[in-house]
């Protein structure tokens, strides 16, 4: 089944990554020349930390830009929440920044409506359905970025959690509130109902209410939590692991490497492949690209990681036909 998945994806991918690649790929190196002449200005956007950022960091060297040297970053990005984004956007277009990174809808729109001039290079989960660009190829505007089409892939992570718990009569998901709306949910209630499973949905806003939440989940038997792509959701992964293991549920992420942290499964594309290419997006816009006609950037790899250290102490037992499926193992 995780080809099979794999395999629809990566063709609804398939033109618009070729296409995004061949952009990067055959875009002069203006900004290794440019970039000597003065010092740019970042600004980091997000309700959680947005992370890893060396990966970023990497990339923009090797389009000229180094931090200390012909680069300043401003984070606005360690664990701000919600409530913070409108003012901390307007705090950053003050500093006349020359782009602004955001990851999430919510910082992005923040983003939006505090610039119409300042470049946005953002990580969404569905650009163009968000309302935050016009299209893929053409976004029009001033924000370009990375879609990740999370929507989708939520919905194959609940898949493979109800295969890797298969006969379980109920499984949770944890959504964040901000990011994922009651449509969607519906359609994952409807997916799980066509396998015979109900699935109990647990919203948050706020860190502090993802502990209580996990605890709900286990109080309603759920026999598993898919953990929903959030920014938030993401920067607060190793509380949800910690409740998640103390409590004897297998739980999925949206990230393989967060399975290599002590989280059971995770399933999509690669974070680190991602960041470094936020880090080509954002060295590109830098070296004078414009957002508005430069390609929305949709991963094409993804990957399952399962941590079979985690299945043991949880007291799971995995197959071998799921194991062999697996594109990391964590033992």
């Amino acid at each position: 089944m995780l080809r099979e998945v794999q395999g629809k994806l990566m063709r609804r991918r398939e033109f618009i990554g070729f296409a995004s690649g061949a952009l990067a790929l055959a875009a002069p190196w203006r900004a290794a020349g440019q970039a000597a002449s003065r010092t740019y200005r970042i600004g980091f956007l997000s309700p959680g930390e947005l992370a890893p950022v060396n990966p970023v960091f990497d990339e923009l060297r090797r389009h000229g830009f180094v931090e200390g040297r012909n680069l300043t970053i401003d984070r606005r990005d360690r664990n701000a929440g919600y409530q913070q984004l409108a003012a901390a956007a307007l705090e950053l277009v003050r500093t006349s920044p020359d782009a602004i990174v955001t990851a999430g809808p919510e910082a992005t729109r923040a983003a939006q409506a505090a610039t119409t001039s300042v470049p946005i290079v953002a990580i969404t989960d569905d650009m163009v359905g968000e309302g935050l660009a016009r299209s893929l190829a053409q976004p029009g505007g001033n924000t370009t970025g990375i879609s990740l089409l999370a929507s989708d892939l939520d919905g194959k992570r609940q898949e493979l959690l109800i295969e890797f718990t298969s006969g379980a009569p109920r499984i949770s998901v944890l959504a964040d509130t901000r990011t994922t709306g009651p449509q969607r949910l519906q359609v994952l209630a409807e997916a799980a109902r066509s396998r015979g499973v109900i699935l109990l949905v647990h919203r948050v806003e706020k860190g502090e209410e993802i502990g209580p939440a996990i605890d709900m989940a286990k109080a309603e038997a759920a026999a598993a939590l898919n953990v929903l792509a959030s920014p938030l959701l993401h920067a607060y992964r190793h509380v949800i692991i910690r409740k998640t293991a103390a409590l004897h549920i297998p739980d999925i992420y949206q990230w393989p490497e967060t399975a290599h942290e002590g989280g059971l499964l995770g399933y999509g594309p690669r974070l680190d492949d991602v960041m470094r290419q936020l880090g080509r997006q954002i060295g590109e816009i830098l070296g004078g690209a414009s957002p508005a006609n430069h390609p929305i950037y949709q991963p094409m790899k993804l990957a399952l990681a399962i941590n079979l250290k985690t299945a043991k102490e949880i007291g799971l037992t995995i197959t071998s036909s799921l194991v062999v499926s697996a594109d990391d193992v964590i033992e």
